[in-house]
């Protein structure tokens, strides 16, 4: 295992690799950051404006997000001294988002696990005050009891969510949140419109070298225009799904948890007992809701009764907020006219899964967040929050465990 210890350096941003791990689903292999594949990296991926603080004001200000209403400093246990932060494998010979961090922690003592682990050990965590990188059950419980800030490189929390009350008692967490919603929102609009234009059926005929017209005369959904998209979970992912819906002329429903309140370009907004009803009304349902013990399931046979016949599901939230079974009924009957799934439930999807077979489907790995500017983002706002713990300063992108967002 490599584990460093800095006390202060220069700037940059984050690798590939780390974008790779942040869209990791819950469960399996494919939780451990090295199980994704590698891609290209981004030409301007190591940006030196990245690094300046009007970035970090103009990304809060252009996604909206939210500051703590107090100052990190007023909290009883904080003193900056020793901040340990997680990389995943494949990111040792990319120094930059590194010597970003160095440079932020200034005289506060910077542990680097770079060994690739996805739980920090009890040793590497001793001492540590703070952690970047991935809220999980597991290295709340390796954790010495003097660690207060933890930030996640995910926007999901559900891999510590679930942790004792004894585990997330007196401690604050922040997360991700709000920075992936425009690369996942294109991610959701492209699977709706390839469903919606018959892409499967040509991409498969185009793999088989066959020119196949007649297929144009399976096409029943139509155009978007006008049509009604529901979004479930108008945060960070949903709102930036209604704004690209609304965009393309379809009228925008949602709901959320907290309350009625939305931006201008959503024309309802409703609370989550409302889900059913607003289901019964949309053309097109995006699932883009975190999970919690009250969203398990929440997409079971009763809900999928209950949509729009001729309605297609999309879920770029988590996969276990459906019932897979309820879900390949809908479809298989004709009740849904197609699915497009970032996520599943289980994950990975077990090879004699019916969503396979489906023509009707488009499904991609967790990888929704992947590309885009996600990255950029994700090392701009870690590195904005450790300089706001260092000085004392309100946090971004504050999370309620009990919650679960």
């Amino acid at each position: 295992m490599k584990i460093k210890a800095y006390s202060g350096i220069c700037a940059g941003i984050l690798s590939l690799s780390l974008l790779q791990a942040i869209s990791l689903p819950p469960g399996a292999d494919a939780a451990r950051p090295d199980a994704a594949r590698p891609d290209a990296a981004r030409p301007d991926a190591a940006r030196p404006d990245a690094a300046r603080p009007d970035a970090a004001r103009q990304l809060i200000e252009s996604l909206n997000l939210e500051v703590a209403p107090t100052a990190v400093s007023s909290h009883p246990r904080w003193k900056p001294a020793r901040v340990v932060v997680s990389l995943p494998r494949g990111m040792a010979g990319n120094d930059s988002y590194l010597k970003q961090l160095q440079a932020t922690a200034g005289e506060v003592t910077l542990v680097v696990d770079d060994s690739g682990a996805f739980v920090p050990t009890q040793d590497t965590l001793a001492g540590a005050d703070a952690y970047i990188g991935f809220c999980t059950t597991d290295m709340l419980a390796n954790a010495d009891s003097g660690l207060l800030w933890i930030h996640s490189y995910t926007v999901g929390m559900d891999r510590c969510s679930g942790a004792s009350d004894a585990l997330q008692a007196d401690r604050i967490f922040t997360n991700n949140q709000r920075l992936s919603g425009p690369t996942i929102a294109e991610h959701g609009i492209a699977m709706l419109l390839a469903i919606s234009r018959g892409l499967p059926a040509y991409s498969a005929a185009q793999a088989e070298r066959q020119w196949r017209r007649e297929l144009s005369a399976e096409l029943g959904f139509g155009e978007l225009a006008g049509k009604t998209m529901l979004v479930a979970g108008l945060g960070g992912i949903g709102t930036e799904v209604a704004r690209r819906a609304h965009g393309l002329g379809m009228r925008v429903t949602a709901t959320r948890n907290s309350s009625r309140e939305g931006p201008d370009f959503v024309a309802y907004v409703g609370l989550a007992d409302e889900l059913g009803t607003l289901a019964s009304e949309a053309d097109v349902v995006v699932n883009a809701l975190p999970l919690t013990e009250q969203t398990a399931g929440l997409f079971d046979a009763e809900l999928f009764a209950r949509i729009k016949p001729g309605a297609i599901y999309i879920n770029v939230g988590r996969g276990q907020t459906t019932d897979t079974s309820a879900l390949v009924a809908a479809l298989e009957s004709g009740h849904l006219y197609g699915a497009g799934l970032d996520v599943t439930d289980p994950e990975p999807l077990p090879e004699d899964s019916p969503l396979w077979r489906l023509p009707n489907v488009i499904i991609t790995p967790h990888v929704a967040a992947a590309g885009g500017d996600s990255l950029q983002r994700t090392a701009l706002i870690a590195t904005e929050n450790l300089r706001r713990y260092v000085s004392g300063e309100p946090l971004l992108n504050l999370v309620d465990l009990q919650a679960g967002y």
